[in-house]
């Protein structure tokens, strides 16, 4: 009897890529030290607030997956993921969307602007569901995401919604490194 594969984990990192103490950095330590196999989008060396070239990168790492996969999006990367599966098609058994920002709104200063989201593409984002299972990870207190609005687009997605309580945007500028229930989370997509 074979023992069936694990899907691929394919992290996918928001605007500011790799910090090596974020939670996805060490989620994917974590779940490569007890043998998945995790790809992660690697950091863009120019056009990296492109939303064009952000699909592309997303989807130049599933195109070289064989197999299902699993996607663990943050932030900005929850909205290229939603962008890539509304324009490609592969075999994704679910997608973790934690914090993902409101981009109807105006960003706190230092992020982006409105019309600059949309010159780059970023919006509109897309709210039709999604070909998949997917969580929506939401924060109370998310400065780049207000509850209701992130909700809202969860609903859109055909997400489920898991209310984190608050914990900012849920990186380390809000106290999280690691983040065990992420790991919890993975499991409850895999199992279906």
């Amino acid at each position: 009897m074979s023992i069936p594969l694990q899907p691929t984990v394919v992290i996918v990192p928001g605007l500011r890529d790799h910090i090596a103490e974020h939670w996805q950095t060490a989620l994917a330590r974590t779940l490569t030290a007890a043998g998945r196999d995790v790809r992660t989008v690697p950091p863009l060396d120019q056009d990296r607030l492109s939303r064009t070239a952000r699909v592309e990168a997303l989807h130049s790492v599933v195109s070289a997956v064989d197999g299902p996969m699993t996607l663990v999006a943050h932030s900005a990367g929850v909205i290229t993921s939603v962008h890539w599966a509304h324009q490609h098609s592969a075999e994704v058994v679910g997608a973790l969307l934690a914090t993902p920002p409101d981009f109807g709104t105006p960003l706190p200063d230092g992020h982006p602007t409105p019309d600059a989201l949309a010159d780059l593409g970023w919006t509109p984002v897309p709210r039709g569901p999604l070909p998949f299972r997917s969580i929506v990870a939401v924060s109370a207190n998310d400065p780049l995401g207000g509850f209701a609005p992130v909700v809202e687009l969860a609903r859109d997605w055909g997400s489920r919604v898991v209310e984190l309580g608050e914990v900012g945007h849920l990186n380390p500028a809000a106290g999280y490194g690691p983040w065990p229930q992420a790991e919890e989370l993975l499991r409850d997509l895999e199992r279906g």
